[in-house]
């Protein structure tokens, strides 16, 4: 027999550790600010210890907190992929997968009628997330280009879709030429907040750098090639992102693209075999990415 508090008591002891309040918990559980007190407090009495110090109005996890609130903020994070696991499977075969937001949105889902035709019976259900958060996102299949970071385990079981092509891009109109030589310098460039390293790799693959005066940062690459298509800077970008303001002028390449040695993958996830449908999905995707 389990000897644990019960679930509910939990759900509120995490998210009043992660909000910080009573209040704020009650109000994201759907329960009144008496109840997650009272759920609390009975958590308290089975462990026989506070959890919480008050903080001025509201709550900061003391040290039982914090050791307790790292277990039960992983249980709860298991049981709910667990959970959406099962409940996908009974709807019929599916497969989850996480990429980059600007990947999925300018790439992959335009594309995704083809998977479809090929397999009408799977359903992909996508999680759209940054390159820093991907690996937490409990998905059949993590698609990323920027992936030497990730654990080793992780990068062992990575399959190669596609090599990628990084290129300096800007406005028609913007300060910049190609034939500047290798130190190309420019106003402004801008870089991505969580790869910062691209910039790195395109000086490694050409033997040419492209240095700012200043430079501007940016969270998703989708901002970073609407920044470059205001004439804000010149954004390092992979091409198949940017294939249609290519074609329309919108943006321009003055010194082409240089692949990258890592090249494009997916990664299954470690805790689990790779389903068919996953591997469908691997097999039409290195096809649709061979032939864009």
């Amino acid at each position: 027999m389990r000897q644990l508090p019960p679930l509910s008591a939990l759900r509120a002891f995490d998210a009043a550790a992660r909000l910080g309040s009573v209040t704020r918990a009650a109000e994201e559980l759907g329960r009144t600010h008496g109840a997650v007190s009272r759920q609390i407090r009975s958590l308290q009495d089975h462990l026989g210890a506070p959890l919480f110090d008050k903080a001025g109005a509201g709550l900061r996890l003391n040290a039982q907190g914090l050791a307790l609130h790292a277990v039960v903020a992983e249980a709860l994070d298991r049981l709910e992929q667990g959970w959406r696991r099962v409940r996908d499977e009974a709807r019929g075969p599916s497969v989850h997968v996480a990429c980059s937001a600007t990947f999925a949105t300018r790439w992959l889902a335009p594309r995704l009628a083809g998977f479809y035709a090929a397999h009408p019976e799977v359903r992909v259900r996508l999680s759209m997330t940054s390159a820093r958060e991907m690996r937490d996102e409990g998905a059949d299949l993590v698609i990323a280009w920027d992936w030497r970071g990730f654990p080793a385990a992780d990068q062992a079981r990575a399959i190669p879709l596609a090599p990628v092509a990084f290129g300096p891009v800007c406005a028609p109109a913007y300060p910049m030429d190609a034939v500047l030589g290798r130190e190309i310098a420019v106003p402004s460039r801008i870089a991505h907040d969580h790869t910062s390293s691209a910039w790195d790799q395109w000086a490694a693959a050409t033997g040419r750098a492209v240095t700012g005066a200043s430079e501007l940062s940016f969270p998703h690459t989708h901002l970073c090639i609407e920044a470059a298509i205001t004439g804000l800077g010149v954004a390092l970008v992979e091409r198949r992102l940017i294939a249609a303001e290519l074609a329309d002028g919108r943006l321009r390449a003055p010194c082409g693209f240089a692949e990258f040695p890592q090249g494009l993958v997916a990664i299954p996830s470690g805790e689990r075999p790779m389903t068919a449908s996953a591997r469908q999905f691997v097999d039409w995707l290195t096809g649709a990415l061979v032939t864009a």
